[in-house]
């Protein structure tokens, strides 16, 4: 085979490979939904599964309107020349890929389409917190400046070539906080804004449960999501046609897949000693909490040092989520814990490795977090003066599904 045959080959190879890992994140949307829906009061299931296909279609069009630019536009090769209006994606040209002796990896759109799948994935997370009592076009809204602007600006800054990465030595390989904190954070702001839903809390500071509708649901959702993850992660290296690289994604998935049990069994366990009982949405967002701590690294660590890393974000997200419900902070799927505070802990699990400092990974989440948090605030600041935020009480009493959509989810178990 001639040289050139082979590059063509590995350049063909490694494109498929980004965007099979693309198909697997885009498919992490559905496990987002099921979570949700599963997770919700049958009341709300509708809105929660129109939020979630809306809010990804929304980011498909933001980012090729304007995020993909924003965040690599000015320091990569692959990028929107001239915008949306103009010229289509840039990809490499048979002569750049020759010349390059086969270090061009991929189609520059496939890159466009890896990319624009992780923000919707952020978006999601922001999509669970809010859930039951958040307006449908409010928080659309608020998706057009989180995936256009937003999460592109603070993506720049640590994958785009920004000062995160080239000068503080920040270091995420796939998003524990690029990506999840970035959601979590854009969450709590929107939670603080609205508040609690009607009824959680009592006078006395005591919180009143409100389960989910559907657990099988919320189950399938997890193990979705558990199987896009391996996109997610195992994407993120890029490319897979030399030995050395097929290696490092052979290890990425391992070590994703290890994590993410380590967190359930963790997470499993944990509430089992506190409350006496094995709580199953406790153990499912350990899963993810794992899958979430290892996000920053997947590629570092032996099997068993990823397992421990998922396990301590299993034990970390089961005492997170008590403790905001102590304050009052009110997240129906405890989003904000799994991706926000979790998404720290991975972050500064990276360190384990000795090839990163701790402060680098601390300003990284510091700088991320009060970007995120103060611009996603004045946002929803502005929806709320313009539109509001919430739906009113009645509403909310009866159930947005009726008031926002007009459909309800299971109406042959509704009462006429």
């Amino acid at each position: 085979m001639m040289e050139n045959d082979i590059i063509e080959v590995k350049y063909a190879l490694d494109t498929f490979y980004f965007l099979m890992s693309g198909v697997l994140v885009m498919w992490m949307a559905a496990g987002f939904t099921m979570l949700e829906s599963g997770l919700v009061r049958s009341k709300n299931t509708t809105e929660i599964l129109t939020k979630n296909v809306a809010l990804y279609s929304i980011a498909c069009c933001m980012y090729m309107v304007m995020g993909y630019t924003i965040m690599y536009g000015g320091t990569s090769d692959l990028y929107l020349p001239d915008g949306w209006f103009g010229n289509s994606i840039a990809n490499a040209s048979p002569d750049e890929v020759f010349a390059s002796g086969g270090d061009t990896y991929y189609a520059g759109a496939s890159d466009f389409f890896f990319q624009v799948v992780f923000v919707a994935t952020a978006m999601s997370i922001v999509s669970g917190a809010v859930a039951e009592r958040m307006k449908l076009w409010a928080f659309l809204a608020f998706a057009v400046v989180m995936t256009g602007f937003i999460y592109p600006m603070q993506g720049i800054w640590s994958w785009g070539g920004g000062f995160l990465g080239e000068t503080v030595g920040f270091s995420d390989f796939a998003g524990s906080g690029i990506v999840h904190m970035c959601g979590a954070s854009a969450a709590l702001a929107g939670v603080l804004i609205m508040g609690p839903r009607l009824g959680k809390y009592n006078d006395d500071g005591t919180s009143n449960a409100m389960p989910g509708a559907n657990m099988p649901l919320a189950a399938l959702g997890t193990l979705v999501l558990w199987m896009g993850w391996f996109g997610f992660n195992g994407g993120s290296e890029l490319m897979v046609s030399n030995i050395e690289e097929a290696n490092a994604v052979a290890t990425v998935f391992v070590n994703t897949n290890a994590a993410a049990a380590g967190g359930l069994l963790a997470a499993l366990i944990t509430s089992q000693i506190m409350f006496g009982k094995a709580d199953l949405t406790m153990a499912l967002n350990g899963a993810l909490a794992g899958l979430v701590a290892i996000t920053a690294d997947p590629l570092s660590p032996t099997g068993g040092l990823a397992t421990l890393v998922g396990a301590i974000g299993g034990i970390i997200v089961v005492f997170s989520i008590i403790y905001l419900d102590k304050l009052k902070i009110d997240d129906p799927v405890g989003a904000i814990s799994v991706h926000g505070v979790v998404g720290l802990w991975g972050l500064i699990a990276v360190c384990l490795g000795g090839e990163v400092g701790i402060g680098s990974q601390l300003t990284g989440a510091l700088v991320i977090f009060l970007w995120t948090f103060i611009m996603s605030g004045i946002v929803f600041y502005i929806i709320d003066m313009a539109m509001g935020v919430r739906v009113s009480e009645e509403d909310e009493l009866k159930g947005v599904d009726a008031a926002e959509c007009g459909i309800e989810a299971y109406p042959e178990f509704t009462a006429s």
